[in-house]
């Protein structure tokens, strides 16, 4: 497929709105999309996190459905034109350049393919202060990074009202993170977008060369160890997509990271993903100690004498291994489920 390759655009022409959402997103888009005027002029670009064996269909027909402008599935080099929606498809990113799309199987990006921050960071790059970023409902920390590039370059930043949202995480760490132009609840977005497409926009202000970078690398354009040593410095973490090293994105005010293949974590993300290796690995070794004990009990039936005491000691030794894994399985299950009644 063709690719559209990132550009800095001239200052004029009209705005860009791109669209984070994740957790709670099919609710909130078709009752967003509904607000929006045929008349709406700019063009609105989505990315709803979605697991990879879906098609995203079910989405595009509800904003079709309950909106007056036309969703359809975004295209790679696809140009895209004002009063249209354009949804991220599953298991790719979207990006944007100078009037065209990029559609692109990336390095996943705080675990998802679509993910926010590509699309956001994107849209700083290329369009600058005409860029409006909107931020929705969902679960972690997708889009704040993203958002921040908007801000440094210019662009206006909404996030949706926590107390709102069906899922306040999202909203609630960009506004923990950073400061935003508009919070307002979901019915009120309709007409504030319809009238932040309509200003006019002053002289573009440069792109920090941070975010261009990020911007290359999500592209892949730019992929290498300089570029990712560019951003900040290298801290004694694994990347748990790929095993690689991580480098701390020192612009960034909140704890973020990257390895020279593309993966990216906020660090709530990335403690997620080591939570997540390390019950794997226990499981693992739960299993092993267990096979290594049954092993251990079927030649203690079948020897006698000095190798039958050897494998009933080495047997009652791979008990205890099993006892003390199974607490900590049980350990980390309790917490888990203490931190999600105290939510």
């Amino acid at each position: 497929m063709a690719s559209a390759k990132f550009k800095e655009s001239s200052t004029g022409g009209s705005a860009t709105v791109v669209v984070g959402v994740s957790s709670g997103g099919m609710d909130a888009l078709t009752r967003l999309v509904a607000q929006l005027p045929e008349s709406f002029p700019a063009p609105v670009f989505v990315v709803q996190h979605m697991s990879a064996d879906t098609t995203g269909d079910a989405l595009v027909n509800a904003m079709n459905k309950h909106g007056k402008l036309t969703c359809t599935h975004a295209r790679d080099g696809e140009r895209f034109v004002g009063g249209r929606i354009y949804l991220a498809p599953s298991d790719h990113h979207l990006m944007i350049g100078k009037g065209k799309m990029l559609v692109t199987k990336g390095a996943r990006e705080n675990r998802s393919r679509p993910a926010i921050d590509p699309l956001f960071r994107s849209a700083a790059v290329a369009y600058g202060n005409r860029v409006i970023g909107v931020l929705l409902t969902g679960y972690l920390d997708d889009g704040t990074a993203g958002l921040t590039a908007i801000k440094r370059s210019g662009g206006t930043c909404v996030v949706q009202d926590p107390k709102d949202a069906a899922y306040p995480d999202m909203p609630q760490n960009a506004l923990n993170r950073m400061k935003v132009d508009y919070c307002l609840p979901l019915a009120e977005m309709g007409t504030l977008l319809s009238k932040l497409v309509r200003r006019k926009f002053g002289k573009r202000k440069p792109v920090p060369k941070d975010i261009a970078i990020e911007a290359k690398i999500a592209e892949r354009v730019l992929s290498d160890l300089h570029s990712v040593e560019a951003l900040g410095e290298q801290v004694p973490f694994n990347c748990p997509g790929c095993g690689g090293v991580l480098w701390r994105v020192e612009k960034d005010k909140s704890l973020r990271f990257r390895c020279h293949t593309g993966h990216a974590f906020t660090a709530p993300v990335l403690l997620a993903e080591q939570t997540a290796k390390i019950e794997e690995t226990l499981w693992v070794a739960l299993r092993m100690f267990e096979e290594r004990r049954n092993l251990l009990l079927n030649m203690q039936t079948s020897h006698g004498g000095s190798s039958y005491r050897s494998a009933s000691e080495r047997a009652r030794e791979s008990e205890v291994h099993i006892k003390r894994i199974r607490a900590l399985l049980k350990s980390d299950n309790k917490a888990t489920d203490d931190d999600v009644s105290e939510q």
